[in-house]
Order: structure tokens, then sequence, then C-alpha cells
């Protein structure tokens, strides 16, 4: 005869029939996980265990996450346009150099000081509104750079950029958010690394598409003409996942993925406080030692991708660094081993990048590039899901906000560091500084093995039952 165990977390086991059901597919082909009622006698048992929460996974989870990842894309191609295609912007608009880089920093500047209000949008207010602002953003900005195609109107295309960028704190925080409220436990990093891979994947196609789209010329009409078409095919594109998102995008299902979830969903709103939460993750040192170290090593990326072949390379390898590693912390969990071992690796590939870049060898800078991309953007995935488990149960949209911004501030500190070492020296001078500041970022990740390995991954803990019964089948 089949049977289930309950193994319960003061130890009692209890024995019951199988034909309690404890998982079995609803007629829509969801997924249910739940428990059978227990005896009433047992139920009042002294010190009996609480009831295991129901927890189902639906189908719609997977357009979520592929409307979240388009839009995300379509965000990034927005912000690596203009770079791709600094010289002929400049011609066409009449502007410098440093105009046309403003138009991608404004991306980091405007990140910083609006992170708070859209974390606390987003906990407030919930996972939709937030998504439909970031997607209505998007789609704005787009369509005012469809009025600024002419050569005297930079000041449009500059406002439409910071449309984008504001749209842009709505989004980057978002990966590790819907990834925990539509997904289960053992699919919740590879989620969360799909959601980073659309922002990289945005700029791998920033790096191809617009030099097809606006070839150079010398005809100032036709280029006019090149960039109207790009600008409202990008239009087009972010109106329809807008009204994607509209339709797609649910506050969260309704039946909680995971155990984690199901706990949250039960704490009433009047319990959490934003400021609270926030005074919680700064008092949280494992938190605060990960959020400069991710800020060191992913600032050191965002000045390393720079327009041509090598900068494709590095994001190519990086997506599929930020899969592999989010399907590896949903096979072993191991997130802090697994993110000290990424960041030496991403060490040693960049230093291996600087002291081979004037070898001449174009082979062998593509091969250090690519191996450079794909440790630092693995990261990305490996950072938004450790703080989410260091964190727990403080909500995921503020930590993963805070890290972004942490790379942020590091990311404009260090351009201008690298810039000025670069002019005065050289550019190995400047990759040099970006190293020895990624050994810092080592030196603080292994800095907090103690206190995060001594201590229940809250997160994880609660969906393997340090906090509820775990079942376990046998024949």
């Amino acid at each position: 005869m089949v049977s289930t165990e309950l193994n319960l977390h003061n130890g009692h086991t209890l024995a019951k029939e199988a034909g309690d059901g404890l998982a079995s597919p609803s007629s829509n082909g969801e997924v249910s996980v739940c428990v059978g009622q227990q005896d009433e006698r047992q139920a009042m048992l002294p010190g009996a265990a609480p009831p295991v929460p129901e927890t189902r996974l639906y189908r719609w989870r997977f357009a979520v996450l592929g409307v979240f990842s388009l839009y995300s894309l379509v965000n990034a191609f927005q912000w690596i346009q203009y770079s791709i295609l600094a010289s002929i912007f400049t011609g066409f608009y009449g502007v410098t150099n440093q105009d046309i880089d403003w138009l991608s920093v404004v991306y980091m500047v405007a990140y910083v000081p609006l992170i708070f209000p859209a974390t606390w949008l987003l906990d407030t207010r919930g996972l939709r509104l937030t998504a439909l602002l970031g997607s209505g953003l998007n789609c704005l900005g787009a369509w005012v750079k469809c009025a600024s195609a002419r050569h005297d109107l930079f000041p449009v295309t500059m406002l439409a950029q910071i449309v984008c960028s504001v749209a842009q704190v709505f989004i980057l925080g978002l990966p590790s958010r819907v990834a925990s409220v539509w997904f289960g436990p053992k699919e919740v990093s590879t989620a969360c690394a799909t959601a980073v891979l659309g922002n990289q994947l945005g700029t791998a196609i920033g790096f191809l598409l617009p030099p097809v789209l606006v070839p150079r010329t010398n005809d100032v009409e036709l280029t006019g003409h090149n960039i109207s078409i790009m600008f409202y095919g990008t239009a087009a594109v972010s109106t329809l996942l807008f009204i994607l998102t509209v339709v797609v995008f649910k506050e969260r299902p309704k039946i909680p993925p995971s155990q984690s979830q199901a706990v949250l969903k039960n704490t009433s709103p009047e319990e959490y406080s934003y400021k609270v939460s926030i005074m919680n993750l700064f008092k949280n040192v494992p938190f605060v030692l990960l959020l400069v170290s991710y800020g060191k090593i992913q600032s050191s990326l965002g000045e390393e991708v720079n327009a041509g072949r090598i900068g494709l390379t590095l994001v190519i390898a990086g997506m599929l660094g930020s899969v592999i590693c989010g399907v590896w912390l949903d096979y072993t969990k191991t997130y802090k081993q697994t993110t000290l071992i990424v960041y030496i690796l991403s060490f040693i590939g960049m230093l291996v990048f600087t002291f081979t870049l004037d070898l001449g060898n174009l082979y062998v800078v593509f091969v250090t590039g690519g191996a450079l991309g794909f440790f630092m953007t693995g990261y990305l995935p490996l950072g938004f899901e450790f703080a989410v488990e260091i964190t727990y149960p403080e909500s995921e949209g503020t930590s993963s906000g805070l890290l972004n911004a942490s790379a942020q501030i590091f990311g404009i500190l260090f351009t201008l560091a690298q810039g000025k070492l670069t002019t005065d020296y050289n550019p190995q001078a400047g990759n040099i500084f970006l190293c020895a500041w990624m050994f810092v970022g080592i030196i603080l990740t292994g800095e907090f093995r103690y206190t995060v390995l001594s201590s229940d991954l809250g997160h994880y803990m609660t969906n393997t039952n340090h906090r509820y019964c775990y079942l376990q089948k046998r024949t």
C-alpha cells in the first residue's frame, strides 16, 4: 500500500492514506499542492504544527514573465540606441559627444533619487501598478522621440530619454518580485534570471539593430528619415507591449506558488511599514555588504560595455551566464558560495581582459571579453536572489531596488574616475583601478560568510519546512 508521511518540525509523524490527495493536477492543468484534512483529535494535540498552506503554479506565470522581459528589453534598447550611433547623432543634432553621453548617463542619474518612491509604490500599491507605470512611461518616451527626429530638436529627444529613464526605475527592481510572486521555489531563480535576461537582450539588440536602421550617410534628410523609422518602430512595439501589460499583468495568483508567499499573503497591510522595512535592510549587515560588493562589480561591467563587437560579445556571453547561474541556484540553493565563486572568477576575467587588451590579438580579446561578460552579468540574478534570501521577509522590490541604486552610484563614480585615469595615463590604468575595487568587493563578500551561513536563509527555509511541515511520499 502506498502511504504518505507528514514529517512535522516538532518530530511527530502522522501516517495517512494516499487517498487524502497530497498533490494532484486540477482540471485546467494547474498543479496544486495541499494537505488532506487531519483528524480533529490530531489537530487538537498540544504543540501541533499549523497546516501547510495550499500552493499552486499557474501557466499564466509564463505570460507575465514574457511580457515583463519584453518591455524591459525595449527599455534597454532605448538606453543604448544613442551611444551606438554617437557619431551620427552628433552630426545630425549638431551637438558634442558629451551631450550624447548624457542621453545614457541620465539613466543612472534618474535612478538613484527615484528608487525610493518607486519601491514604496511597489510595496504599498503592488506589482500591477508598478508594471503599468514602467511599461507606460517606456511607451510614452518612445512616442516623444518620434517628435524629435529633426536636427533642431535635441532638447525634445533629451526629454524623451528622461521619460524612458524614469520608466527604468519601475523596471529594474521587478525581476525578483515577479519571480517570487508567480513562480515556485524550484524555479524562482531561473525565472529571475530570465527576467534579467530580457534587459541584457535589449542591450545586445541595441548593439546590432540601430546601425542597420540608421546607416552612415552625408544626406541629413535621409538620416532624419532613417532615425524616424527607428523611433516609430520602437514606439509601435512599446505600444503593443503596454497593451499586453494591461491585459496580462495581475497583482498575484489567486493561490500563492510557495509557502513563503503564503506567509506574506497572510500579513495584513497595516503590519507593513516601508520606513521600517528600509531600516531593517540597512541594519542587516550581510545585506549592506552585498549592497556594496554588488555595486562594485556591476558598475565595472557597465564601464566595460562600450560600442563595438567586444561589447556585444560581453552582453551575449552575459545572457548565457545569467541563465546558467539562475538554473544553478534553483538546483543547489548555494547562494553565498556561488556568489563568492562568481565574483572571484569575474575578478580573474577582468585581470586577464585588462592585460591582454593591448596585445593586438582580437581572438584573445574576444575570448577574455566573453568570459568577463559571462561571470559579471551572471552575477546579476545571483545578487538579486541572494538579497531576497538574506532579507526575507522584507520586500523583494526594495532589496533589488537598493542593489540597483548601489550599482548606479558606483557606476557614476567609477565612470568619472576611470575616465580621468584613462585621459591622464592610459586605458590600462583605468582598468587596473576597476580591478582593485573588485578585489575589495571579494573581501566584502567573504566577510559575511559566518553571519549568512549560520542563519536560516529565510525564504528558502520557509519553503523547505523550517517553519512548516514538509511532505514526503514513500512507497
